[in-house]
């Protein structure tokens, strides 16, 4: 009997896990879909705004894809890229504190975009070394509400599982948001250290195809709330 109910269980689990998660991956290819139309959208705004401007000082909005869109904005480049998986908040993330997710806790299973800054260099030239960094992650449940992780100087981001509900208006101001803090997130010159020996093999291979590491903070350790 106890085999037969332990049986029972995990197919029970099997059954409600599946069908959860392949509601929460839904909900976030949808929202991503969306995101993809926002971003093309808001390209062509901006670029009727700079028709005057070099071709250099317009945005380019490129699809990779089922799972990846980028932009580019002036010198930077920002990677919109979606996850296959479906995650579940650990029990000391914020979300847990509220009746939302307490009373529901399947609430707590969402999928993942992430928004990654690079140097649009980097893509330019073919630097595989250089570095991109995680501006923001937006979280996606089975309702499709949201909640965006990012850096505190993005502001305004909602932290609120509860009351947010992913729109058009929404992904525009994340959108927005982003691109703002990219462009004011400066390349600094990297630590003397990193960069004072370099071998042969090294300065041979930088001179050929110009490889040398290049980050907006390279040495620099991320945090998810401050820069």
């Amino acid at each position: 009997m106890n085999i037969l109910n332990t049986k029972s269980a995990i197919l029970q689990t099997i059954r409600e896990k599946s069908i959860l998660k392949q509601l929460v991956y839904k909900n976030t290819s949808e929202v991503f879909a969306q995101l993809k139309q926002v971003l093309e959208n808001l390209v062509l705004e901006y670029n009727t705004e700079l028709q005057d401007e070099l071709d250099a000082v317009k945005l380019e909005y490129v699809d990779r894809g089922k799972s990846e869109v980028q932009i580019r904005v002036a010198s930077d480049i920002l990677v919109f890229s979606m996850y296959s998986n479906v995650f579940q908040f650990d029990r000391d993330h914020a979300v847990w504190q509220k009746d939302y997710v307490k009373q529901k806790p399947d609430n707590a299973y969402s999928g993942i975009i992430n928004i990654y800054n690079f140097l649009s260099d980097s893509f330019k030239y073919n630097r595989s070394e250089d570095l991109g960094y995680l501006v923001a992650r937006i979280f996606i449940n089975q309702e499709k509400h949201y909640i965006v992780e990012g850096k505190r100087q993005m502001g305004l981001l909602e932290h609120d599982l509860s009351q947010s509900i992913s729109d058009e208006n929404s992904l525009r101001k994340i959108v927005e948001t982003a691109i703002n803090y990219s462009l004011n997130f400066d390349l600094l010159v990297p630590p003397y250290d990193d960069v004072k020996i370099l071998a042969v093999a090294d300065i041979e291979e930088k001179i050929h195809n110009a490889k040398i590491k290049t980050g907006k903070r390279l040495g620099f350790q991320f945090k998810s709330d401050d820069v």
